[in-house]
This record gives C-alpha cells, sequence and structure tokens, in this order.
C-alpha cells in the first residue's frame, strides 16, 4: 500500500523528463504537479543541502512559466538563481538532482553549459531583467517577433540599483518583455527599505481582490485581443494608479504596464494571467506574491533559517549541526560578529555596514544589541561603499562586511569614493576563498589580487580565528586608512581565539617554523595546510620553515629579504587567483631587489573552479596539505 501511495504522488513528476511533457497535462493536473515538485525537493534538500526556502516559494509560479511559454526557445531568465530547482527538475534533470551542489556534478544555480532551458547564468542578484532586455532587442534584431522574454526577479533582488538600471533603459526602448517581480518579502533576511514597504502597501491594498476578480477574470473571458481587448488593458493600466496606493505607480514611472498583485501559489491562474500577457507587446510587469518556503511549515515560520539550512529532518525539521563545534572551532563568521560588538563597546565611532546578509556575516547580533550602529542596507553593495565612506569622512570608523564576491560589484566606489580620499573605511571580506557547493559564481578568489592593485589599501589575511580578532583591534585604531580583511567560509582550528586584544604591526608577517632548505610562504587560510604539510616533511627528513605573511599588502620587506639571503627553494601558498595575486607580489619583491630562487606559486588556477566540498577543491587547486607537501618534495629533488 504504502509502495502504491508512492506512485500516487509522483505519477505525474516522474512522467516529466521536459516542458513538452508538462504541456501534455490538463491545467487541472498541475497542482498535483506542483505537489510532487514540493515533496521531491523537500526529499533532495533535506539530504543534499542546497537552497531551499526561495525553490519552494517558486514551485507554482515555475509550473506556470514552463506551461505557458514555448521554452527553451522562449527564455526564462532567474535572478540569483536561488530559486531555480524546481526549474532543473522540470527541464531534465529530475534524475541527476541528487547531483546537485556536488563535485563533478550539476551547479545549484543556473547555467548555460548544463542545459539549454537555462538561458542565462546567475548567481549574483539583481542581474535578470538587464540580461533580458538584450535577449528581447537581439530577438527584435534577428526579427524573431514571436519569442518571449521573461525576467524573473525577486523583491530583494530589485533593491539593487541595477534593476533599476534596466527597467530605466526597458521602458524606454519599449522592449517586449515580461518582468515578473516575486515579491516574498525576504532576501536571506527578511528585505529593509522603502522599495519593501512601497511593495507592502500594494499587496495590502484593499484592490487587491477586486483586481484579480474583475480585471484579469474579465481579461481572460475575452475572445482574442482587438480592440476590445486594448481598451481594457488600457483601462487598467489607468486604475492601478487610483486604486492601489492613490498615487502615481513606481513600475509606470519606467513605462512598464503594472498588473498585479496576483496569488502565487494559484497555478490554473498563473497560467490563465500568463497566457493573457503574452498577447500584450511592449515592457510589462507582473507582480506575484509568494511565500518563501511554502508548503514545509518550519521553512514557512522561520524563512532565515530555513534558506540554506543545510542536512535537516523532513519530518520534524531538525537542522543538523555542522561538522564543527564551535565550543572548540567556531566559524570566522562567528568570530566577527562577537568581535565586532567587543569592539564598538570599547570605541564608539565604530558602526557596521551589511547588503543584505546580516545573518549571514553574523552582524544580525550587533544590529539587536546596537540597533543605531548597525546598519542594513539590502542588496546594494555599491551603496554600502559609499554609505561608509559618507560616515568616514565624519569621523566613524565603518566596518563594511560583503562577502569577497559580491565585493566585486562594488569596486569602483573601493577605488573612486574610498582609496582615492584615503577614508578610514575597514572592508571585511567575507568568505574568501574557496567556498565550496556554491561553485564558481561565489568563490571569493579574486580579491587578492583586485584589492592589492588600489593605492593606500592595506590588505590582510588572518590564518585563524586569533590573528582575524587581532586584525580587527588593529584596523580600528586611530590613524588607519582603507583596510581590506578577508577570511574564509566556514571553521577555523584555535579554539582559544577569545584572547585579549593584541595589536598587530601593519605589514609584518611572521616565521611560524624555522627549516633550513625550503621555505613556505602563506597568506590566510592555507597557512594551516603548511603547517600540517611541514610535520610530514619533518618525518621525511626534510627541513622546512614556514612563514605566515599576514598581509599582502603591504609586504613585510623585512621578512623576505631574510627569507631570500637564506633560501634559493621557496613555495607561496594562497587560496585566491595566482594572477595578480600574493604569489605575484612575491615574485615582484624578488624581481624588484635582484634575487632568484626556484619558486613555485600554488593558488587558484587561470580558470573558474566549479562546485564541490571545500576540502575537494582544495585538492583540486593542489592547495591542501599533500599539494604543498608534493610541491616541496619535487622543489628539493626528493
Amino acid at each position: 500500500m504504502l509502495v502504491l501511495m508512492e506512485e500516487i504522488k509522483t505519477k505525474f513528476l516522474s512522467k516529466i523528463n521536459s516542458p513538452a511533457d508538462l504541456k501534455k497535462l490538463s491545467k487541472e493536473e498541475l497542482s498535483q504537479v506542483c505537489s510532487d515538485l514540493r515533496d521531491f525537493i523537500i526529499d533532495a534538500v533535506s539530504n543534499n543541502p542546497g537552497h531551499f526556502g526561495a525553490s519552494l516559494g517558486v514551485v507554482e509560479l515555475t509550473v506556470a512559466l514552463h506551461y505557458v511559454y514555448n521554452t527553451p526557445y522562449d527564455q526564462i531568465v532567474w535572478d540569483v538563481g536561488h530559486q531555480a530547482y524546481a526549474h532543473k527538475i522540470l527541464t531534465g534533470r529530475r534524475e541527476v538532482f541528487h547531483l546537485n551542489r556536488k563535485y563533478k556534478g550539476i551547479s545549484g544555480f543556473p547555467k548555460r553549459a548544463e542545459s539549454e532551458y537555462d538561458a542565462f547564468g546567475v548567481g549574483h542578484s539583481s542581474t535578470s531583467i538587464s540580461a533580458a532586455l538584450g535577449m528581447a532587442v537581439a530577438a527584435r534584431l534577428k526579427n524573431e517577433a514571436d519569442r518571449k522574454i521573461v525576467a524573473v526577479i525577486g523583491d530583494g533582488a530589485m533593491t539593487g540599483g541595477m534593476a533599476f538600471e534596466a527597467l530605466n533603459n526597458a521602458g524606454f526602448l519599449k522592449s517586449d518583455i515580461l518582468v515578473i517581480l516575486n515579491d516574498n518579502n525576504m532576501a536571506i533576511d527578511p528585505n529593509v527599505g522603502g522599495f519593501s514597504q512601497y511593495l507592502l502597501n500594494i499587496s495590502k491594498s484593499p484592490t487587491y481582490n477586486r483586481l484579480k476578480d474583475e480585471v484579469w477574470d474579465g481579461l481572460g473571458k475575452l475572445n482574442g485581443f482587438g480592440p476590445l481587448a486594448r481598451r481594457a488593458v488600457q483601462k487598467t493600466e489607468g486604475a492601478l494608479k487610483n486604486l492601489l496606493l492613490n498615487q502615481s505607480n513606481l513600475f509606470e514611472a519606467f513605462d512598464f504596464r503594472y498588473f498585479g498583485p496576483v496569488d502565487g501559489h494559484d497555478v490554473v491562474y498563473l497560467t490563465k494571467v500568463l497566457n493573457d500577457l503574452k498577447e500584450i507587446k511592449g515592457p510589462k510587469l507582473l507582480h506575484v506574491l509568494t511565500k518563501k518556503g511554502k508548503g514545509f511549515p518550519y521553512a514557512e515560520l522561520d524563512q532565515t533559517r530555513y534558506h540554506a539550512p543545510g542536512k535537516f529532518d523532513k519530518n520534524t525539521g531538525l537542522i543538523y549541526r555542522c561538522d564543527c563545534d564551535v565550543e572548540k572551532a567556531p566559524k570566522f563568521q562567528n568570530v566577527f560578529g562577537e568581535t565586532i560588538i567587543e569592539l564598538a563597546e570599547m570605541n564608539d565611532k565604530i558602526v557596521a555596514i551589511t547588503p543584505a546578509m546580516p545573518s549571514g556575516c553574523s552582524l544580525n547580533a550587533m544590529m539587536e544589541k546596537m540597533p543605531d550602529r548597525a546598519f542594513d542596507v539590502g542588496i546594494a553593495e555599491q551603496h554600502a561603499v559609499t554609505f561608509s565612506a559618507g560616515l568616514a569622512t565624519q569621523g566613524m570608523i565603518p566596518f563594511c562586511n560583503i562577502y569577497s564576491t559580491f565585493m566585486q560589484r562594488a569596486y569602483d566606489q573601493v577605488i573612486h569614493d574610498v582609496a582615492l580620499q584615503n577614508l578610514h573605511v575597514v572592508f571585511c571580506l567575507d568568505r574568501g576563498g574557496l567556498v565550496g557547493e556554491d561553485g564558481a559564481t561565489h568563490h571569493g578568489v579574486f580579491d587578492l589580487a583586485y584589492m592589492r592593485s588600489v593605492p593606500n589599501m592595506v590588505v590582510a589575511a588572518p590564518m585563524d580565528e586569533l590573528e582575524l580578532r587581532n586584525l580587527m583591534y588593529t584596523a580600528q585604531l586611530e590613524k588607519m586608512g582603507p583596510i581590506a580583511i578577508r577570511y574564509p567560509r566556514g571553521c577555523g582550528v584555535n579554539p582559544s581565539w577569545r584572547m585579549p586584544f593584541c595589536k598587530i604591526e601593519i605589514g609584518r608577517g611572521r616565521l611560524l617554523t624555522e627549516g633550513e632548505e625550503v621555505a613556505i610562504l602563506t597568506v590566510g587560510k592555507p597557512g594551516i595546510f603548511a603547517q600540517r604539510a611541514l610535520k610530514k616533511l619533518a618525518r621525511e627528513g626534510i627541513s622546512a620553515a614556514h612563514y605566515d605573511l599576514r598581509f599582502v599588502k603591504p609586504l613585510d620587506e623585512e621578512l623576505l629579504h631574510s627569507v631570500f639571503r637564506k633560501f634559493s627553494r621557496i613555495v607561496t601558498v594562497e587560496d585566491g587567483t595566482v594572477k595578480g595575486g600574493f604569489g605575484s607580489a612575491v615574485v615582484e619583491f624578488m624581481a624588484e631587489n635582484d634575487y632568484s630562487a626556484r619558486l613555485k606559486i600554488l593558488g587558484i588556477p587561470d580558470r573558474f573552479i566549479e562546485q564541490g566540498t571545500q576540502d575537494q577543491l582544495y585538492r583540486e587547486c593542489g592547495i591542501d596539505t599533500e599539494g604543498i607537501h608534493k610541491v616541496v618534495l619535487k622543489l628539493t629533488d626528493r
């Protein structure tokens, strides 16, 4: 009987290998498909961790899109990609979904090289409208008048400035594009800011039911789209201004026709709405209300925690603890979160800024304890940096915490608004290095290279938790300029990190292990791997020295002079790109000072690294314990 029930439960999904199979079903059967999809996602993600809540929230929307549109000819562009699991499952990847985010498996995000249904590769926010606009313009230039382009963007991603730039351009060009605003009032953490409140006002408008029942149902009853339909649409446009908020609709200001809000969990109704919108030319925006974590009660109640919960029990909702024991080796993120509060209590000039990642970077505790001194600015990295610069001009000391991969989006602001003015802004680059299963879009491997090229910038990378703590303390001292402290995702190795603060001299490295045959120079987390490699080398009779440089800029030139005078064999190790990074800086020093040595640079090779566990990726790049050991053996002719 149990087997029979399982067969009934999945009788639709098991037969869907492409959107063409989905289209064979009646509209009335789509609800069962949605139920199947939710069960499948819950089963899969509870055992193989990934992004959870966002994908559950768009099940009906995803089914409706692939049911109505002729994909992949019609192109759907997802923003960020956290919500794309249902899309992947419906487009031929159900049987390999157990390999989602795994080493040599499928990506956790839409990826063009993976499927023709993945119209655009994503991972960072606020890109979908720009990409979709490019596709729509290309379709017009190629005389593909029948091709439909859809951009799906969340209300969190909509706070990014790039999204509004794209809306402005799309309206000006009168492009035939549909933007679907997936409004769940959440990014990873609850949304903040005026735009979020604006959407909330619309969603709570008493005209919601009137719009749904009178306008959309009226459009659906029309036979074809003649003058009557056109007049109905125009009437709708005019009514929205007056009925929703008694003010001009924001999207209409961009020359978009606004429709909604509509229930994002009514799949039959969504298909009806989307079919109607297919016949309306020009830029359109459909406002869809959804619930993040829909269908899994625990995720609905705690949407932040279940954004990417790790392994969990699908029956009880219990989230299993991470592999590291916080009491023994805390996460670098938690060290940051506790330390910033200690420092802020000591120094009333300290403020903290994050672009929509308070829980991810552990700034949420300070936001609760010191709400007037900790700011979530939404998904707006550029603004976060220049906002920090403004604070710094007035004598405040901003700690601007941005994931390394997202800091790339604010590089101009780092140069122009902070470094050029030599302002005292502390950039805390979380998730520096290889982050693991999120893959190429999220690895923070470029920061050492792009930050060290900026004048006035100090670039530091702690090897362990105590070093992070002391670098943060040092960074807030007087007469500092801009400084970037990058640290890795996950747990460290030092259980005794809660020590009295100690100033670290800027640009000063340290000798950790004496040696005679070869020098290993490290920066950041790979220093831990080097320490382990040294123990193995010692057992094999190889005497290797280990220097933790701590700073990529300025380099400890006094230390490097001593290294090059003593050693003719040198290895540099970093978890950043070998092009322009720490190793390159050491080679530049060697050339400038007329030293010569057999020098091997270990780091991230000049290619994009895909998903896998951190250990798997360290091994692939040759910067783990075995990789360092192997290179030293070769360098010493063993």
